[in-house]
């Protein structure tokens, strides 16, 4: 509850809407309180009664009325409505001075503070005028108990709205920290990509790059010397089959080293059984392994990893199954979940955000394989991954080829 806030800032916190509300209910209660104690004991008329009915309405449009809620003008109107209705009941009938302590903290919470003293203020007068009109007269009670009532609702007031500035510093403060750490991680993530592009740039200049250049240079001087002298030009053909094989065995220790730690010295089965352990998910392992090639094998660990983690994230499932198969023709990957699934239909083709997988469909689809995702709502999710052997084979077929020569 602070004096500079429009009034739509009202809700900002849950704890802030908490003592709005608790204001609200204070005043309407104790109207209602009043206006049954008057009509109990006799003095409160037809005119009172209508005002007091008047007053509740004009305070509840408060609530109603969205002008009231988000225009500081509008709210100004409503506030200025409600301390003459209670103003003119008041004089009338002093009882309803106790409305006076919750119409303080109204004040202090819709004005700025040059307005809100001087309105407390002469809300105070008001209730001590109307006390000098009871019987006995004025009397230092009278005076004292209204003055006392504003000066804590004063206290009050600017004492919540000391901790109010300093819970929204504060949570300022956390979400630049918050805000600040996100930037360091993606700084540093994007600083380890650079790295790994520039080692990779060093290697494939000092290795690969030379012996490509040594490859054309050898060539050229093989096709000049093929007529003049056929034995230098062998020998140079010759080299340029050595220097390529040299240059073969390079790029795969690239691709060996590009290989995930879980593949290290272990074969898929065993990486894909030691995941499944991880995770506490099942794994199934049909036909008889063969080797595959470095590129399937990680893609094949890779979606594993990516589909158990969106069962557990997203599916929340009580059962998880990862089954491996070896064909004849083909090699398969399932995952299956038991959890809440999806309609697969009201997503995008290819939807990445939702299930981490479009890096993985293209992965797939680059070795000549098939991802498609099945589910349904509360039907669980089927992550099925088909890898035609074919593909495999043309794959080292190249790489067989390439060495031999």
């Amino acid at each position: 509850m602070t004096s500079t806030e429009p009034p739509g800032h009202s809700g900002n916190t849950p704890a802030l809407r908490l003592m709005n509300l608790a204001l609200h209910g204070l005043f309407l209660a104790l109207l209602v309180v009043l206006v049954a104690r008057g009509l109990a004991d006799g003095w409160l008329g037809p005119g009172g009664l209508l005002t007091a009915i008047v007053l509740a309405a004009a305070y509840l449009s408060g609530g109603a009325v969205e002008r009231v809620r988000t225009t500081r003008l509008w709210a100004g109107l409503w506030l200025g409505a409600v301390l003459l209705l209670w103003i003119g009941l008041t004089l009338q009938h002093p009882e309803f001075c106790y409305l006076a302590f919750p119409l303080y903290f109204v004040c202090l919470h819709l004005m700025p503070v040059r307005w809100a003293v001087p309105a407390v203020a002469a809300l105070t007068v008001v209730v001590v005028a109307a006390q000098a009109g009871t019987d006995g007269g004025l009397t230092t009670a009278k005076v004292l108990g209204p003055v006392a009532g504003a000066v804590v609702a004063l206290l009050t007031a600017y004492g919540y709205a000391a901790l109010y500035r300093e819970s929204r510093e504060r949570q300022r403060l956390i979400d630049d920290l918050v805000r600040a750490r996100d930037e360091l991680a993606a700084t540093q993530r994007e600083a380890g990509r650079l790295a790994e592009r520039q080692r990779l740039a060093r290697e494939i200049h000092d290795t690969l790059a030379q012996g490509l250049s040594s490859i054309v240079l050898l060539a050229r001087s093989a096709e000049s010397a093929v007529a003049a002298d056929p034995d230098a030009a062998r020998e140079r053909i010759a080299e340029v089959g050595r220097t390529a094989s040299a240059n073969l065995a390079e790029a795969r220790r690239f691709v060996q080293a590009l290989t995930p730690p879980a593949l290290d010295d272990v074969t898929l089965t065993e990486a894909l059984r030691r995941v499944a352990d991880g995770r506490g998910v099942v794994f199934h392992l049909d036909g008889e392994p063969y080797p595959l090639p470095v590129e399937a094998e990680v893609a094949l660990l890779r979606l594993t990893q990516e589909a158990l983690a969106n069962a557990a994230r997203h599916a929340r499932a009580e059962a998880v199954a990862v089954t491996l198969t070896y064909l004849d023709d083909e090699v398969t990957l399932d995952v299956f979940d038991d959890g809440v699934g999806f309609d697969p239909k009201a997503l995008p083709s290819g939807d990445g955000p939702r299930f981490g997988l479009h890096g993985m469909r293209e992965r797939i689809a680059a070795l000549g394989g098939r991802l498609t995702v099945e589910s349904a709502p509360g039907e669980g999710t089927v992550v099925a991954v088909s890898l035609p052997l074919r593909t495999i084979e043309t794959a080292e077929a190249v790489l067989t080829e390439a060495g031999a020569q």
